[in-house]
């Protein structure tokens, strides 16, 4: 997180998060429908279950490592910007969880007292 004296760390651009959240399985789906290529070719080219493909796709299962270098040999695009999209998407969703927020809220209380 940038900081600058005198500036609210949330006013500073690179600081913002999207109020929108895009799973990065979309962002797959989105590039294999521009090379018109269907979630079948891309399961049978990746050995990935057609229905556990569907489900990444339509953000419904994480892109995991193993998903993303499947991915990556089909499609040449590298794994760890997949695999670093999924983990701003759900550091992104834990950060709106409000319960877990609460929880954060606590720990960090006690931790003070440390």
């Amino acid at each position: 997180m940038i900081t600058l004296r005198g500036i609210d760390p949330k006013m500073i651009a690179n600081n913002l998060e999207s109020s929108m959240l895009i799973h990065p399985g979309e962002m797959i789906k989105d590039e294999i429908e521009s090379r018109g290529m269907t979630q079948k070719k891309l399961a049978n080219m990746t050995g990935i279950a057609p229905s556990v493909l569907n489900e990444v796709l339509n953000g419904k299962r994480s892109v995991t490592t193993e998903y993303a270098l499947l991915i990556e040999a089909a499609l040449d695009i590298d794994a760890d910007m997949w695999i670093g999209l999924q983990a701003d998407y759900d550091k992104q969703k834990a950060r709106n969880d409000k319960s877990f927020i609460k929880r954060l809220e606590e720990i960090r209380k006690y931790a003070v007292m440390l």
